[in-house]
């Protein structure tokens, strides 16, 4: 079994997102926020999704508003943000939570 068998998280314009796509592959999953410190690691990402891309590597971006409300926007603002700020083109999920008793599955596989 793996991280991505029987996972469903939708891709943050809606629909679900096929994760089953990425067995195999080299996959940097990050949970990430628009308005904290880190927030310029989106640029470090992308750098990495164009480096890499084409030998089978990707980031997913994880939206996450639970750590202080750092990302309480919605879908299109996001996706806004991050495009207009940082020209990301690599996939994001649906804004979930990655810890606690609500923790989306995908988190809890990955930290189970």
């Amino acid at each position: 079994m793996t991280v991505y068998d029987a996972v469903e998280i939708d891709r943050l314009q809606g629909g679900p997102a096929d994760v089953a796509q990425y067995l195999g592959k080299a996959v940097l999953i990050v949970n990430v926020a628009s308005k904290c410190g880190l927030t310029p690691q989106y640029g470090a990402l992308e750098e990495l999704q164009e480096r890499y891309a084409e030998r089978g590597f990707t980031v997913l971006g994880v939206p996450c508003n639970q750590f202080m409300g750092q990302e309480p926007g919605s879908a299109d603002e996001i996706a806004e943000f991050c495009s207009a700020t940082y020209g990301v083109t690599f996939p994001m999920t649906e804004k979930v939570e990655v810890n606690g008793d609500g923790r989306h599955p995908l988190y809890a596989r990955l930290t189970g």
